[in-house]
């Protein structure tokens, strides 16, 4: 490594050159005295050192020399400095410098690396001589944005940030999250996987196939990073609303990282390659994939039992483990075998869950009637609405009602119909809980709507257009003030549309929809923004806070604390514009609140093991999270005051 300055700075090496000449001439009356047959052995001694001084200088000025004539790439070959510093010392720990720091998106600054940091780190001359700030970099980036129109292409874009610097990449998207997040996330994430083999550019995450039985534990030995405090996975069995994608939902755990990233801790995306049973995915010579069926034997349950235990084994017992878009059966599963044993949760259930009752909780300052008054109908009978009806359960009993009356408040109408006693077909164990007495003659959905009465209806179907027209406009008369969720995603899956929704309920109706739908202007002249149940609202702070107290077994409840939080922190003017959510520009302060509300639940409850419990909980938490300006290079230099290098004279 070489340190030196441009011209004009002082370089610490002074020497004309008449003094130069005069140590030459000296030096070469030194060396022909040595020589010399007749020298004065007694004297050789002096001559020696005074030549050993004559060199010493002259070295120095030549080495100042080939320092300023050859590249900073070639001196970062050379073992010794011309000048004893400080930062030679400290640099000796950096693990990475020149080239490979430019490489590692979490440390790259681009032409933001300062001059002494290029010169320091042997990365000056392989980036232009222009010193920019990240305003700039985030100026640039976000006009080549602005000339793209195609939802993908964005993606692509913005994923390249991410890939190259980090820092940048978050400071882009918090700048215009309302208009990013659902690029990077719900709904263009879902096209991104659908496309992920043809528009895949470099490998993000870990790929555990099935085949790897046996060896995963040497798979995560591969993961560079060695402090993990988050997992994300997926199989690809139930992306979205798209289905089975197999190793191409793997944009699901890089899109959940994209939001994820609040606390300055590792993060790692993981999806198990256990193929799919979608025969074009089997056909596409892009697929990434092994071409087989996916696997359902005890194999596929032995590769994630191996998972789990390898994690917690690498990384610790209080490792978040976030499982995301997995096929109903095995959510459901999964979620029962491992929660009591591992940190872990369900996005899908537990997220979407505290999402939506967040939003029915909001809706009560509209409604003007308590949680347990709502009678609420679903559209679909999976994980989603599963998850979201024990949660609304939850809420009813806390406020005072039975479990069994809370229950009764719970409808479900699926593809095979209305969830009622003796029915054709078979319930899922998990659906048990809200099989009710049939009540008549149902045969639609709409039907459903006109028999049961109910103050809400939550579509997570994923099955597209099913609240018609006709269904909104019962609503609308059974309803001062219609609830109406419309959460599949992406939007082409959704329910219905914000526009129908409204216009077909003069605006009285609450709505919210798990894809983004710009606002709607109505006749009567008034504009309504519509809110976006975006699981986006929770999981971060909810693992913000998972991470910091050490829990290690997440209970239903901390998502109920976490719906409640989210709720509170919506403003009047905010539900005066339609809006049941904060807006997406809030998302960050929502969620470190929600991060520091959570905190303060878990360890009042016990249920926290990272002991000293921190007093000032918002001050711990804002001192953790993700900082996106860049970190200085320099080493820290200081003196010692009052200290001599000199002996001691008695």
């Amino acid at each position: 490594m070489n340190v030196y300055q441009h011209s004009g700075e002082d370089c610490g090496v002074r020497i004309t050159a008449a003094d130069r000449s005069a140590i030459i001439i000296r030096s070469n009356q030194l060396i022909r005295a040595l020589l010399s047959d007749t020298a004065d052995p007694n004297d050789l001694f002096l001559c020696l050192s005074a030549l050993s001084v004559c060199l010493h200088v002259l070295f120095q000025y030549f080495i100042l020399q080939v320092c300023i004539g050859i590249s900073a790439a070639m001196l970062s070959r050379l073992s010794t400095s011309v000048r004893p510093c400080v930062s030679v010392c400290r640099w000796v720990h950096t693990k990475e410098k020149g080239k490979p720091l430019m490489l590692n998106p979490r440390t790259n600054k681009g032409m933001a690396f300062t001059l002494k940091e290029r010169q320091i780190l042997g990365i000056h001359g392989l980036l232009p001589s222009k010193i920019e700030t990240q305003d700039t970099q985030a100026m640039r980036f976000q006009k080549n944005l602005k000339k793209m129109s195609d939802p993908l292409q964005k993606y692509i874009y913005l994923m390249g940030i991410q890939e190259r610097n980090e820092r940048l990449f978050y400071r882009v998207l918090m700048e215009d999250i309302e208009a990013l997040m659902p690029i990077v996330y719900t709904p263009t994430v879902g096209l991104a996987c659908t496309q992920y083999g043809h528009i895949f550019r470099r490998p993000k995450g870990l790929f555990i196939s099935i085949k790897d039985q046996g060896h995963v534990r040497s798979i995560l030995d591969n993961w560079p990073e060695t402090t993990v405090k988050a997992v994300v996975v997926t199989d690809g069995e139930r992306i979205l609303g798209l289905g089975d994608l197999g190793v191409y939902g793997m944009g699901i755990p890089v899109g959940k990282l994209c939001t994820d990233n609040e606390v300055e801790s590792y993060c790692c995306g993981i999806l198990f390659s256990v193929q799919t049973y979608i025969t074009f995915l089997l056909r596409d010579p892009f697929y990434m994939g092994l071409y087989q069926r996916r696997d359902r034997s005890q194999r596929y349950d032995d590769l994630i039992d191996e998972f789990m235990e390898a994690v917690v084994d690498k990384y610790g017992q209080d490792t978040l483990i976030q499982f995301e878009d997995f096929g109903n059966h095995n959510a459901f599963r999964f979620l029962k075998k491992y929660r009591e044993k591992f940190c872990t949760f369900n996005d899908d259930i537990q997220g979407t869950a505290s999402v939506a009752l967040a939003g029915l909780l909001a809706a009560r300052r509209v409604v003007g009637k308590p949680i347990t008054e709502h009678k609420v109908l679903f559209l679909g009978a999976g994980e989603a609405a599963l998850g979201i009806a024990n949660l609304i359960v939850m809420a009813m009993m806390e406020a005072g009602m039975s479990q069994a009356e809370a229950r009764k408040k719970i409808w479900m109408f699926d593809k095979y119909g209305l969830l009622v006693k003796g029915r054709a077909y078979e319930t899922d164990s998990n659906q048990e809980a809200f099989v009710h007495p049939d009540p008549g003659e149902v045969k639609s959905f709409l039907d459903a709507v006109n028999v049961i009465k109910p103050s809400a209806i939550i579509g997570v179907a994923g099955a597209g257009r099913l609240f018609s027209h006709d269904v909104i406009r019962a609503m609308g008369s059974l309803n001062e003030h219609p609830i109406i969720f419309a959460l599949s995603n992406p939007t082409a899956k959704a329910e219905c549309t914000a526009e129908d929704a409204y216009s077909l309920t003069q605006g009285r109706c609450l709505f919210a929809s798990g894809s983004p739908f710009a606002p709607v202007s109505l006749e009567d002249g008034r504009i309504l923004t519509p809110g976006q149940g975006n699981n986006a609202y929770i999981f971060p702070g909810v693992a913000l806070a998972v991470i910091l107290s050490g829990v290690r077994h997440i209970s239903d409840t901390v998502f109920l604390e976490a719906a409640k939080t989210l709720a509170d922190q919506l403003t009047d003017e905010e539900l005066s514009q339609g809006r049941l959510y904060p807006p997406l520009s809030n998302i960050r302060e929502v969620s470190l609140q929600m991060a520091i509300k959570v905190m303060q639940y878990v360890y009042s409850k016990g249920m926290a093991f990272r002991y000293p419990e921190p007093v000032d909980k918002e001050a711990y938490v804002r001192s953790v999270v993700w900082n996106i300006n860049y970190d200085s290079f320099l080493p820290e230099i200081y003196d010692w005051p009052g200290v001599s290098h000199s002996p001691v004279v008695d």
